[in-house]
């Protein structure tokens, strides 16, 4: 029987070792052309930015119309009772409407809806926004007793990277902590948020209290939300989430004219029992109002909405870190000195006239 030359032992295993000496290929870099092409969208930055204001503006004044609403309802029944709820009223909505709202709105985001013209500014602003979030990290892990929010164990390696300039290090551990313990203490928030909104509003019994609990409780929720995960959704997303808010509590507003049967509220009641911890919690109530649970159930989704667009964008800085960016600006700026140049070089050659 014919037998096959078989390479030795000794030659398989060389071969083997020149194999793995040999250089990999390193896979190409996305190009910032390609990195438009993919993920940049068409939009008015400017636009989104005064829509984002205005947004914020519309929230304020159904809060403060709610507000006034309450106070005037006091003071026909009793007149100085009712200039005392007007300013108390009036601290809350400095309190639990200007201050969240302001605290948001100044939170730095991550750019990343870029050109080719503005990519190199946006890698630079991204970069200086993730040490800031890993400084902030840091010192809230070490001066906060049980916070409980990071994991302390990556929060080490965060600080070892970010003390000896190890970007690579650095951006490992903050997306192994977007995906692990922020996620996590993310959902706890939401969960505790819609909690509150439930109650707050089966309890209440009130359309115009129960819209102004939801603005609160929901701008709370995006301002925790935002705390934690150091940075917030961009202009276009956020204005997203506010009109999400604004449409929430003007939901909450109506739910109380709406005639709900004792038979579907008993059937919703029987549901949320299979839900660990909200159904205990909610079963309580849910037969005094439907109105508790939708209200929770819209906290939610304002929420994993607000977490959704967080850790998208902080998915596409990772991908813009690592697109190959041309130096389009410097080129330009260098063929128009070049243009200048070789003009004046043929002006002094060109004879006098």
């Amino acid at each position: 029987m014919a037998t096959k030359n078989l390479p030795a032992p000794a030659e398989a295993e060389k071969d083997d070792r020149r194999q793995e000496a040999a250089p990999q290929a390193e896979p190409a870099k996305m190009t910032i052309y390609e990195y438009e092409q993919k993920y940049t969208k068409r939009q008015n930055a400017k636009g989104a930015r005064f829509a984002l204001r205005f947004a914020a503006a519309l929230i304020g004044v159904f809060l403060l119309v709610l507000l006034t609403l309450l106070t005037l309802r006091v003071y026909e029944i009793n007149e100085y009772v009712g200039y005392g709820v007007g300013g108390v009223c009036l601290i809350l909505f400095i309190v639990l409407f200007i201050v969240p709202t302001v605290k948001i709105l100044r939170t730095e985001y991550f750019v990343t809806n870029v050109n080719s013209f503005t990519a190199k500014e946006a890698q630079k602003h991204n970069k200086k926004l993730r040490h800031n979030i890993a400084d902030k990290i840091i010192h809230l892990t070490a001066s906060v007793d049980g916070v409980g929010w990071y994991d302390s164990q990556v929060v080490g390696r965060l600080a070892i990277a970010q003390r000896t300039g190890d970007e690579e290090m650095l951006k490992a551990a903050l997306t192994e902590l977007y995906k692990g313990s922020v996620k996590k203490s993310a959902k706890t928030l939401i969960f505790r948020s819609s909690m509150r909104s439930a109650a707050y509003s089966a309890l209440s019994q009130s359309q115009k209290i129960d819209a102004a609990l939801v603005v609160v409780v929901n701008l709370q929720l995006i301002k925790d939300l935002v705390f934690l995960y150091g940075f917030r959704p961009s202009d276009a997303k956020l204005v997203r989430i506010f009109g999400r808010v604004l449409q929430n509590s003007l939901v909450s507003f109506g739910l109380g004219g709406l005639n709900i049967g004792h038979g579907v509220v008993k059937t919703m009641g029987e549901a949320v029992k299979g839900i660990p911890i909200l159904g205990s919690a909610i079963a309580a109530i849910i037969d005094s109002s439907v109105q508790g649970l939708t209200n929770g159930t819209l906290t939610a989704v304002i929420g994993y909405q607000t977490i959704k667009y967080l850790n998208e964008e902080y998915r596409l800085q990772n991908i813009l870190d690592g697109v190959d960016v041309t130096e389009t600006q410097e080129e330009f700026e260098q063929t128009c000195a070049d243009l200048e140049t070789e003009l004046k070089r043929k002006k002094k050659l060109a004879p006098a006239v």
